[in-house]
């Protein structure tokens, strides 16, 4: 049984595939179902997935599939080319229109968060950004809020436990406390993974490896672009 969110969702997606004959971007789906985070997009896709509602197209842009709809659902013809109103719901549903669960994972399930790609610098984040590439993230590592991931390149942070190679959860946020793993934009150009400290105006952006240096920036040069949540490994 489908929540209200999760039908809701399901009916817009139909309702844009049929009218344009590609899927909505997930900024456009968290619109049209009223949704704070794209978090709770890719939770919501991930459960018609689950329940077999949904496929997604491998190897393409913004490629998904209806594979079937609820029997509560009658089908729609001539559906309105903007604006969405999910007039046609039959029945009752399992939770209630705004259950929290559609904005919050349960610890057991996974979720889709965007992978931006290796944090690297000389970009920043809005440059690697990829809607299209996802990776699947144990529900217990996030709470509500905005996340995605970045796979770490270096050695940098390697006495923190964070390797070459390994994915990081980032929560998207724009401030962070003293000692906190964050990933930092320096002069609107260059992105890392680094442990931040403040004193007075200056921002220091501390390694955990001796072989590297702590660097400090004056006012205005460093930006928090997210914190660190967790640490993702393949042993393969």
């Amino acid at each position: 049984m489908l929540t209200r969110k999760q039908l809701e969702l399901l009916l817009y997606i139909d309702s844009y595939l049929r009218q344009h004959g590609t899927a909505p971007s997930f900024e456009e789906m968290k619109k049209a179902v009223n949704l704070k985070s794209k978090s709770g997009i890719h939770r919501l896709v991930s459960a018609l997935e689950e329940r077999g509602f949904l496929r997604r197209l491998p190897h393409r842009a913004r490629a998904l599939e209806v594979v079937k709809m609820p029997a509560s659902v009658r089908p729609v013809q001539d559906a309105p080319s903007h604006g969405f109103k999910p007039n046609v719901i039959e029945g009752r549903f399992g939770q209630p229109a705004d259950d929290p669960r559609d904005q919050m994972p349960s610890e057991s399930e996974n979720v889709a968060l965007p992978l931006y790609g290796r944090i690297a610098a000389g970009l920043p984040i809005e440059a690697l950004r990829d809607e299209t590439n996802t990776i699947d993230v144990p529900g217990s590592m996030i709470s509500s809020g905005e996340y995605y991931a970045l796979e770490v390149d270096g050695e940098s942070m390697i006495e923190a436990g964070i390797l070459d190679g390994d994915i990081a959860v980032i929560e998207r946020t724009e401030t962070a406390e003293n000692g906190t793993i964050v990933v930092a934009l320096v002069d609107d150009s260059e992105v890392t993974l680094k442990r931040i400290r403040r004193k007075g105006e200056s921002i220091a952006l501390e390694p955990a490896n001796i072989d590297f240096e702590t660097r400090i920036f004056g006012p205005g040069r460093v930006q928090v672009q997210g914190r660190l949540k967790g640490i993702m490994r393949d042993y393969g």
